[in-house]
């Protein structure tokens, strides 16, 4: 969904929203919006991309009239290979979530935690249950410094090398299993990074209970925060917060120079 005003001139930023479902986010319609209330000569357009079409559509962003993209988070692994120069955080973990143009390169970096890292300090979050040994998780865990974090996993060998592997020293690992019954009301949120199809194990969550995934996709902490009664933050519930950190992001790297006094036709 493009800007109320759909004026679009030479100058004109253009950016992507690359997801499988991309079109069904309102993501660009809150970027859009904040473009045009802070007078920015930019647009963001959504690409619905199946994987199969996902490495020619960003090779060939180097040469087309897209100057960046947001990326959904199915493929913010797969986006990485394609990157000609990264920041420290993609090269750590291996994941990627927004990109920009240069010339013919593309620059890619990870905002995506951050986000979440602030959403949850501004909710006054103190201790977070983290389930999952994914990049992302590795990602939290690692920038997550301000909160008390205790780790869990189905298999506690991985755990503790994902643990290792972050050089977390003494960390509270906790196994997590379907024939368990876990209690996390001791905790301020719930973040989910793992691959579980359900959470039929847990018998109370908390009060913030998060994974970050898009709304067409399935998510197991969900359903299991809907069975009982608490609150649910995936990606569209915190499309404001993408939104800032994108347009902050864009004006960082000089992106929104330009903006719609200063066009010219």
């Amino acid at each position: 969904m493009m800007n109320d005003a759909n004026e679009i001139s030479h100058q004109t930023k253009l950016y992507g929203f690359i997801g499988e479902f991309a079109g069904q986010s309102s993501i660009s319609a809150v970027l859009n919006k904040k473009f045009k209330a802070s007078n920015k000569d930019a647009m963001i357009i959504p690409m619905n991309i199946r994987e199969d079409d996902f490495y020619f559509t960003v090779v060939n962003m180097k040469k087309s009239h897209v100057n960046g993209a947001f990326i959904s988070s199915e493929y913010s692994s797969k986006v990485v290979d394609i990157l000609d120069e990264a920041s420290e955080l993609v090269l750590k973990f291996g994941i990627c979530d927004v990109l920009i143009r240069d010339e013919q390169r593309l620059i890619g970096d990870v905002l995506g935690t951050n986000v979440l890292i602030d959403f949850l300090r501004i909710k006054d979050v103190k201790k977070v249950a983290l389930i999952g040994i994914s990049p992302s998780a590795k990602a939290f865990a690692y920038l997550a410094e301000e909160f008390t974090v205790d780790y869990y996993y189905r298999d506690l060998e991985m755990l503790m090398d994902f643990t290792s592997q972050i050089q977390l020293v003494d960390a509270d690992i906790n196994r997590i299993a379907d024939s368990m019954s876990i209690d996390f009301s001791s905790y301020d949120a719930v973040v989910d990074f793992s691959d579980f199809e359900n959470f039929e194990m847990v018998e109370k969550l908390s009060a913030i209970n998060v994974d970050m995934k898009p709304k067409k996709e399935f998510s197991a902490l969900k359903k299991r925060s809907k069975e009982l009664e608490q609150s649910y933050f995936g990606f569209d519930e915190l499309l404001v917060e993408f939104g800032d950190a994108i347009f902050k992001y864009l004006e960082k790297n000089k992106h929104l120079e330009y903006d719609k006094s200063n066009m010219r036709f």
